[in-house]
């Protein structure tokens, strides 16, 4: 399911905003994006998200900023150092000119932020504590926002399977007549071979016709497709997550019915089949929205 929720904070001079969106995806997905300084937020982020959803792709953005009169820089003397030293070697190797001091400080991890420099371990506990809090309220109206999407998801999924269930029962009606049907094309078939004036068999003709409907029986796939519709509305009507089990239910579904194309012999119940195919594949795409 698709979804957006955001949320705003602060601790301190700390500001900062939670920002949380969700696609579909067949497992639960998670990537983190945050400032230098907070990655340690991420394992957090993630128990947060998998508590809470159990499929989809997600993605938490946090940006963070502190206010200016608060907001101070130190060097990293042993950063710098090693930068020096690289920077000395490759002169030495190369012939190129020392590297510039701008461009030494530019380095990731030479500049030190002060404030997240400062924080010892109970404060930036606390810190992140109200950063979670914040988060976990983001996640919670997404999650609210994903369900009312479900909500709507359910209304389509209860009327594809209406449809499979009115298309099973029309080719259940018909599939009762293919024996009669087999036993007519037989006779007509065999006088058509026959010599004029020859006669037929009764016996060899409900011979043939039985063996053909028995291989052209339709009544377990027919059977299994009822059932199958059957689960779909308990599973839909479940509070548990059903997404995986519902994508499976549809390759099965579709399993029947193409069954149900091959055994068929009557142009009229290859098109209720080719009809069923076609309302599973949508039943089996808007599944993948569903957690």
């Amino acid at each position: 399911m698709t979804g957006f929720a955001d949320a705003r904070g602060s601790h301190g001079n700390l500001r900062w905003r939670w920002e949380a969106k969700s696609v579909n995806g067949r497992g639960l997905d998670f990537r983190f994006r945050a400032p230098a300084g907070y990655e340690g937020l991420e394992s957090g982020a993630r128990t947060l998200a998998g508590e809470r959803f159990k499929r989809g792709s997600f993605q938490i953005l946090l940006t963070a900023a502190s206010e200016e009169s608060t907001r101070g820089f130190r060097i990293d003397p042993v950063a710098l150092a090693d930068a020096v030293r690289i920077a000395k070697k490759l002169s030495d190797e190369t012939g190129l000119p020392p590297a510039r001091v701008d461009g030494l400080l530019a380095l990731k991890g030479v500049v030190v932020q002060e404030e997240s420099a400062a924080l010892d371990d109970d404060a930036r506990m606390k810190r992140d504590a109200a950063m979670l809090e914040s988060l976990a309220g983001a996640l919670d109206h997404l999650m609210r926002a994903r369900a009312n999407e479900g909500g709507k998801l359910e209304t389509i999924l209860l009327r594809q399977v209406a449809d499979i269930e009115r298309l099973t029962g029309d080719a259940r009606e018909l599939a009762q007549k293919q024996p009669a049907m087999l036993r007519d094309r037989i006779v007509t078939q065999l006088k058509e071979l026959l010599a004029p004036g020859s006669s037929i068999s009764e016996d060899r003709v409900a011979q043939e016709a039985a063996l053909l409907a028995s291989r052209a029986d339709m009544s377990e796939e027919l059977d299994r497709l009822s059932a199958h519709a059957h689960e779909a509305r308990a599973l839909i009507a479940g509070k548990e997550p059903a997404g995986r089990k519902l994508d499976f239910l549809s390759q099965e579904f579709n399993r029947e019915a193409n069954t149900l194309c091959s055994k068929s012999s009557d142009i009229q119940l290859t098109h209720i089949g080719l009809a069923l195919k076609a309302v599973i594949d949508q039943f089996r795409e808007q599944v993948q929205n569903v957690e």
